[in-house]
């Protein structure tokens, strides 16, 4: 099977559970039946932008969303239906180490939705837990050779947070770390996990101001005959000069095809919602406007 993926990708990312959970609902543990509509329904109402994004014009061919089965099964079942492309993650939520959400089922929840794309989110610092590293490498390698065996697309989201030894080189400064050291690590580990034998149709990278950085992520992404596997950018929850920042550098790099973005888009009109502080039309218009606005800034619009 050949790697990657052909065209544009804008996705909307709300897949988020622990986090959204604690933190924007303020629940703690396995939240009970109540609790639990309350967060389907909040993946309900980011939908709900993602429709009227596409009513108001964005391309269907390259609108997607990331959503989890837990709590936006219904979500991801009418995605599908509507011809959007469908990611929906393979990874236990809110763990420092990669472990599949549903272990040696995991094939069965994938076959029972048929997501464009399977996602992973996984910490690898090359240069921290060699033996965790090992473990999340050999468990992803099994994800990735199933997926592709079984004509199945990877999307992996590679955060590489620091080390407490990398901080110490810039005095505690996590946006030196960030700007300095983080690109080359980031090169670093997609390397080793290409030699393990994890082969990602997209990787979803986190941002970078420089264009030149972004090309080498790209090339290395590229390497030794997978031309056709791309970059995403993702964005980190911060803030939209931040964003902005990151798609200009990537936009025209090759092997960049767009984003994948979440917080940035939805927490706010989402919070106000919950809050009871905007009604549930305007909270949804606001998160297809944010989704909209990326989509220009990448575009160059």
């Amino acid at each position: 099977m050949t790697f990657g993926y052909e065209g544009t990708l804008f996705i909307l990312a709300f897949d988020h559970r622990g986090s959204l959970q604690e933190k924007l609902f303020g629940i703690e543990g396995v939240p009970g039946p109540r609790d639990a509509e309350r967060i389907v329904d909040a993946k309900r109402l980011i939908f709900e932008g993602m429709e009227r994004a596409l009513d108001a014009g964005i391309d269907a061919s390259t609108a997607g969303v990331l959503v989890d089965e837990q709590f936006g099964s219904q979500v991801a079942r009418d995605a599908k239906q509507a011809g959007m492309i469908l990611a929906m993650p393979a990874e236990k939520s809110g763990q420092d180490e990669f472990d599949l959400e549903y272990g040696s089922a995991f094939a069965a929840h994938i076959e029972s939705f048929d997501p464009t794309f399977a996602k992973v989110l996984v910490r690898y610092n090359p240069e921290g837990d060699g033996a965790m590293n090992g473990r999340q490498a050999a468990r992803l390698k099994g994800l990735s050779e199933w997926l592709h065996r079984t004509d199945r697309r990877l999307l992996f989201e590679l955060l590489v947070p620091a080390e407490p030894h990398q901080l110490e080189r810039f005095d505690g400064d996590a946006g030196r770390y960030d700007a300095e050291l983080r690109p080359d690590l980031m090169r670093l580990a997609i390397a080793e996990l290409q030699e393990t034998g994890v082969e990602p149709d997209i990787w979803k990278i986190e941002g970078i101001d420089d264009p030149a950085m972004c090309a080498a992520i790209a090339e290395q992404c590229r390497v030794g005959g997978r031309e056709g596997v791309g970059c995403v950018v993702l964005g980190r929850g911060a803030d939209d000069a931040a964003v902005d920042a990151w798609l200009r550098a990537a936009r025209d790099v090759p092997g960049y095809q767009g984003f994948a973005i979440g917080r940035s888009i939805w927490w706010k009109p989402l919070e106000a919602y919950i809050a009871g502080e905007m009604p549930r039309d305007e909270a949804s218009k606001q998160v297809a406007n944010n989704y909209r606005r990326f989509v220009a800034v990448y575009e160059d619009r």
